[in-house]
């Protein structure tokens, strides 16, 4: 019998407010725009080793502001774009469930809503994933908490919100909390995930490897 084959680390990604900006609901591919960082930092995780997973609760679905195939559209739209930025997604998750929807099926409660790891341990097993070695980086503190009961670790981002309860030392806290998406990139690159690139300033395309990177 051979050896079992190596899994993968990866990075799961929430979507709006993470990616890309968040209007609510979104519905519509022309409101798909990447938020800063994410189109220069998401290579620098492809370089080091990472795959890439979205992650997203997409309760819009259930509370009927928009369709499975508005969501679809969207998220084409955001692929093409990290696509010609030089991002491929390994693969993308979204719960459409809520329990106060008011679309049948959707409107119960589902193991995939997040801060529940359902999406994370469905991922694992289609992708080969080692949940321990990866990552898991949101915006809100429910992505955070799913990314934690699944084994990962995680990185809250702010967003330039400049008000965030404080940590209370417990299971589900963040190991970081980050700026903004550049930010956490360089955390878990030079903190979390092993030595930056060795040629200097090979993290990022713009020569910014080292930057506002943690003490």
């Amino acid at each position: 019998m051979g050896d079992s084959p190596t899994k993968r680390r990866a990075i799961f990604l929430d979507r709006d407010g993470t990616l890309i900006h968040d209007p609510g609901y979104l519905s519509d591919p022309e409101g798909v725009h990447l938020l800063p960082g994410v189109a220069e930092g998401l290579p620098a995780l492809l370089r080091a080793g990472y795959v890439l997973v979205i992650v997203t609760n997409q309760s819009g679905i259930a509370r009927g502001k928009y369709t499975v195939a508005q969501y679809e559209s969207v998220a084409a739209r955001l692929e093409a774009l990290l696509a010609e930025a030089g991002v491929e997604i390994a693969g993308s998750y979204y719960c459409p469930y809520h329990p106060e929807g008011t679309v049948e099926p959707y409107n119960v409660e589902h193991d995939d809503r997040k801060p529940s790891a359902g999406m994370w341990h469905r991922a694992a097993a289609d992708l080969g994933l080692d949940l321990a070695a990866s990552w898991s980086v949101g915006d809100g503190e429910r992505d955070v908490v799913a990314g934690k009961r699944a084994g990962t670790r995680g990185v809250l981002l702010t967003g330039g919100r400049d008000k965030w309860p404080l940590p209370v030392l417990g299971p589900f806290d963040p190991d970081f909390v980050a700026r903004d998406m550049r930010e956490a990139v360089l955390y878990i690159l030079r903190d979390g995930g092993g030595p930056l690139p060795a040629a200097p300033g090979a993290a990022f395309a713009d020569g910014s490897g080292s930057e506002g990177a943690p003490a």
